[in-house]
């Protein structure tokens, strides 16, 4: 019996294969992906949100590597499929042999017998073979591209992370204002929920991003290049085995590859007409369920206060009408679905029995073999399902770039908040300085004007005025945070300048970490932190420091601002400004803790918002912010 190739040169002719279309790949993918980036706007999108990992220098030697193994992986899958076919040419030669054998007469037919018994031994060998380095490299696949989006979802989410935390971004890009006029217009509303962006979204693109352009789950046309790499592959195949047809009085020549052509290609562009609304949907999804979740999150933290008043009636109403856009939006999902999956289901079952009608007439002439006629139906499907990977994989593609767009809203809403006014900084050792301090409302109302105030080691100022007059709006603005706001200021630099806000912020994790923020529990020590709190009247809690607890749920508001004042004693700065620090405390307990401070930290300058009288024996001079934009400074009356 005649094989449909040479088995015994094969390994050779396969490494030349790999090592040759592996190089045109590689070249073809850096060429698509520098257009891509350069002439189309998700694909400038892509690349700015993960071009630094191919290009930088600690990431790009690893990154690269992984993209070769990854090529040389999928186009592996791809040379297997096309051994598969010629195995199952074979195998089904030999069967057809056999059978003609069994109804032979004579030497001839146990000729045949025998020549189709060793040829059906022979493609069992094969077979065992191919399915042996198929399993190996399916596995490795499985564990190299695990690790490839790993390695890359990491650098992401530091990359992601970093960038909303650097320059406060993720404070001030809520000033950030990203709506556009356009066909995407719908789908940038500006940044919300930067959390999951950096984890939903972050995990979508490096997952979906190395399926639909490699290989996944050992499929050989389930990626862009192996896909295209499939295409040509058994092209040519179908080129060898396909035969002249006469359609409609004319013979055309090769005619399987132009019917297979033409038909992944009408299936396709309907099915782009179809899936195109998912891209918006997809990012509608994201965005309302995050939404849903957050309002949760919001009944979580405020728990105690939502009890109080009752609420749960309200906030019932505000999750299901949250609910309900969601539910909206997976409808509409679930109804464009319903057409694209229906479709594409339907394209795909009519072209299994395809090849054979189109094939038939020839096998009956006995123009070819049964094992021809096999081949041709592998070579057919796979074709179809190579050219149909562009087609099913759309709705995986709207999710991409859905993720993308996200990703690249929250890292341009990061930048831009970065280029947002903020006040000069001057740093100056041990005192304060404001120079022509104007702060203005977003829609441009004046809340201070030209506001100049000098502050030396020990002198404290009480900052008053009627509610919303711009007393923390104040402080906002010289933090950093607050962009409507011109003038200089002179200050302390780092940690040596400290703002307290009315409730302070309580990290995450054990009550030593809890205390010593936002400096390192190591760098302060264990007795330091139960000195401090015995200073500021929490001894109850210098047991507890290895306790890790949601601190912010079980300390009470005053017990709160009292760890605030242990973190002052601890990183013992220069500057204190502080908002409304003892709001929560008792008068008697606000004047300990006050008095601590004036005793412990006698130069340390100090700057409190406050409506309470009380707080006024501890300064030297009070700043009355009387509206408009007026102000004036006197000292305390005696």
């Amino acid at each position: 019996m005649e094989y449909s190739i040479d088995w015994a040169g094969e390994i050779w002719t396969s490494l030349r294969w790999l090592g040759m279309v592996s190089a045109i790949c590689l070249v073809g993918l850096v060429v698509v992906g520098y257009l891509l980036a350069r002439f189309t706007r998700w694909g400038r999108q892509f690349w700015n949100v993960t071009g630094s990992f191919f290009l930088g220098r600690e990431t790009r030697v690893m990154a690269w590597g992984f993209i070769i193994l990854l090529l040389l992986l999928s186009l592996l899958g791809v040379r297997l499929s096309v051994l598969f076919s010629y195995f199952s040419n074979d195998l089904y030669t030999s069967l057809q042999t056999v059978a003609q054998g069994l109804t032979g007469q004579g030497p001839e037919g146990q000729s045949l017998l025998e020549a189709g018994k060793s040829g059906f031994w022979h493609s069992m060998a094969v077979f065992g073979i191919l399915a042996t380095i198929h399993v190996g490299r399916t596995l490795i696949e499985i564990y190299v591209g695990s690790a490839f989006e790993i390695k890359w979802r990491w650098w992401l989410t530091q990359s992601a992370s970093s960038n909303w935390m650097e320059g406060r971004a993720f404070y001030r890009n809520r000033f950030v204002d990203l709506s556009h006029q356009g066909k995407d217009a719908g789908i940038q509303p500006g940044v919300d929920n930067p959390d999951q962006r950096i984890e939903s979204d972050i995990t979508n693109l490096a997952s979906s991003s190395r399926t639909l352009v490699f290989s996944s789950g050992g499929s050989s046309t389930s990626g862009v290049i192996p896909a295209v790499v499939t295409i040509v592959s058994f092209t040519k195949i179908l080129w060898d085995l396909s035969g002249p047809m006469t359609l409609g009085g004319v013979e055309i020549p090769r005619l399987m590859v132009w019917l297979v052509l033409m038909y992944v290609l009408v299936a396709t562009v309907v099915a782009f007409w179809i899936g195109r609304p998912l891209i918006r949907l997809n990012f509608l999804r994201e965005r309302l369920t995050a939404n849903f979740r957050y309002a949760l999150v919001r009944i979580r933290d405020g728990a105690e206060n939502v009890a109080f008043y009752r609420g749960e009636g309200v906030e019932q109403r505000g999750l299901m009408t949250r609910f309900k856009a969601v539910v909206d939006n997976f409808w509409q999902i679930v109804y464009r679905m319903l057409k694209f999956v229906g479709w594409n289901f339907s394209v795909s079952q009519l072209s299994v029995v395809f090849p054979f009608i189109v094939q038939a007439p020839r096998f009956f002439e006995g123009s070819i073999q049964l094992g021809d006629m096999t081949q041709t139906a592998t070579a057919f499907g796979n074709v179809h399902d190579a050219l149909s990977f562009f087609r099913n994989s759309y709705d995986d593609f709207a999710s991409l770039r859905a993720s993308i767009i996200r990703l690249d809203g929250l890292e341009s809403a990061d930048d831009k908040s970065r280029k947002l006014p903020q006040i000069d900084t001057v740093d100056r050792d041990r005192a304060v300085r404001l120079a022509n301090v104007s702060i203005t409302t977003p829609d441009g109302n004046q809340l201070i004007r030209s506001l100049n105030l000098s502050l030396d080691p020990g002198d404290a100022v009480v900052v008053k005025g009627r509610s919303g007059a711009g007393k923390t709006t104040l402080l906002r603005g010289l933090a950093g945070l607050w962009p409507f706001v011109d003038g200089e200021f002179s200050r302390p630099s780092g940690n040596r300048t400290l703002f307290l806000s009315q409730m302070p912020y309580i990290p995450l994790g054990d009550l030593r970490t809890a205390v010593a923020y936002p400096a390192h529990p190591d760098d302060v020590g264990d007795e330091a932190i139960k000195a401090a709190l015995r200073q500021v009247f929490l001894p109850h809690l210098t047991e507890r420091l290895d306790e890790e607890e949601d601190w912010a749920k079980v300390l009470s508001p005053g017990e709160q601002q009292r760890v605030a004042f242990a973190r002052i004693l601890l990183t013992r700065p220069e500057v204190v400004f502080m908002d409304e620090a003892t709001s929560a405390v008792d008068e008697g307990l606000e004047y300990s803790l006050y008095s601590l401070i004036r005793t412990e930290l006698p130069g340390t300058i100090l700057v409190s918002v406050s409506h309470r009288s009380t707080t006024d024996q501890h300064h030297t001079e009070v700043l009355e912010i009387t509206g408009e934009g007026d102000w004036n400074l006197r000292p305390v009356a005696t």
